[in-house]
């Protein structure tokens, strides 16, 4: 399996189209492998961190919960 690094270039550059098409191919989980999706979910996770405004709606997708450690 290749590793997909994300750039900090690919990130601010990213479109909200790119990012629902990456959401999308997440949601339908038509993937011939499923290190397709995880290359899809790892992309939109870095851009979540990033730019959390382009996936906000989108955040389901991505199982990320607040963790209270008090």
């Amino acid at each position: 399996m290749k590793t997909q690094i994300i750039s900090e270039q690919e990130v601010t550059q990213i479109t909200i189209v790119e990012v629902a098409e990456i959401a999308q191919r997440l949601d339908r989980d038509e993937y011939t492998n499923p290190f397709e999706g995880l290359n899809d979910w790892h992309r939109l996770r870095a851009i979540a961190f990033r730019r959390p405004e382009l996936v906000e709606p989108y955040m389901h997708l991505l199982d990320l919960e607040a963790y209270d450690e008090a």
